[in-house]
């Protein structure tokens, strides 16, 4: 039970330099008065506050470098690059092969799609010539599905926009998320392996989850699923092992880089693509989000010179001349 105080049973006293005799006859007399006033003071407050608060933690810390370069997505790309640089031989190393082409499809289809790490990870794959699944038992899953298009002849994920934590946000517009994935960079080469030699081997006697990203099986676990912790696990693992450059060994992609987890690379699309565009809208396309929210997260990556973005563009129609 929670006992409740009387106006008798505890008298306001005086507080030297913070509560006056004067402020408790005021708040005593107009208690409801005396709380709007509080509560426009403390709005104030606030605003004074806000003006002169410093982020102790900054959330873009870890790829910095990355966000610094010129173009953020190629700068992030040589992580890929290294990944197929030190691919190791299947034939004699057939687990680490398997492993080493996850971390890459990891950050390839990451940087192609910018989804969450949830919408990532629970993707559902639809081999060649098997029937997609309906889009309605995809909204009843809430789960987004690889699939190959026939009609495209290329490899499409669709997830449907309930599937997404931003569901009702206007980007979707209740329609589904589609993409088909770019034949570039070996990305297909290494999606067809995947599908018909890595994956089962690092499932092993698992049960098949029937997602496209699976995780490792080992004896002490024969779950195969990704999980929410094992997902950003692998993901950061990729990092210090392909992407921080270690000048003692000379292996790894870039320099200053920091390990991290698999939401930092819609910061990557983002920053992207309003340095070469300086459009928040566009820029919002890449992640599935409104351009006020990269206003408001990625706003301090916009150039400052505005002008140069449009020299830029109308420059391109006297050097096609």
């Amino acid at each position: 039970m929670v006992a409740s105080v009387t106006k008798n049973s505890c008298q306001p006293s005086e507080i030297e330099g913070l509560i006056s005799q004067q402020d408790i006859i005021a708040a005593q007399d107009d208690w409801p008065g005396f709380c709007d006033t509080m509560f426009k003071h403390a709005l104030r407050r606030k605003k004074e506050i806000e003006r002169v608060a410093k982020i102790h933690r900054d959330p873009f810390e870890p790829i910095m470098p990355v966000l610094e370069a010129a173009s953020p997505v190629g700068e992030y790309r040589k992580i890929t690059e290294e990944i197929l640089l030190r691919m190791p031989d299947e034939k004699r190393q057939p687990r680490a092969a398997a492993e080493a082409t996850r971390s890459f499809l990891l950050l390839r289809i990451g940087l192609h799609t910018g989804l969450r790490q949830k919408n990532l990870r629970e993707l559902l794959l639809c081999r060649p010539g098997d029937l997609p699944t309906p889009e309605r038992k995809l909204e009843d899953l809430k789960r987004g599905e690889l699939r190959w298009s026939t009609r495209e002849k290329g490899w499409e994920i669709l997830i449907p926009s309930v599937a997404f934590k931003n569901a009702n946000s206007s980007f979707f517009g209740s329609k589904p998320f589609r993409l088909i994935l770019p034949d570039l960079g070996r990305l297909y080469e290494l999606i067809d392996a995947w599908i018909d030699r890595h994956r089962c081997r690092l499932i092993g006697p698992a049960a098949d989850p029937g997602t496209f990203f699976v995780k490792t099986a080992k004896i002490t676990s024969t779950n195969a699923a990704y999980s929410q912790t094992t997902f950003f696990e692998a993901w950061r693992a990729a990092i210090p092992r392909y992407g921080i450059y270690n000048p003692w060994t000379g292996r790894g992609a870039i320099e200053g880089l920091l390990p991290h987890g698999p939401h930092n690379v819609r910061d990557v699309l983002a920053t992207h693509i309003l340095k070469q565009t300086g459009s928040y809208e566009q820029a919002s396309y890449a992640i599935q989000d409104t351009p006020d929210m990269v206003a408001k997260h990625y706003g301090r990556f916009l150039p400052q010179d505005k002008a140069e973005i449009a020299a830029r563009i109308l420059n391109q129609v006297w050097e096609a001349a």
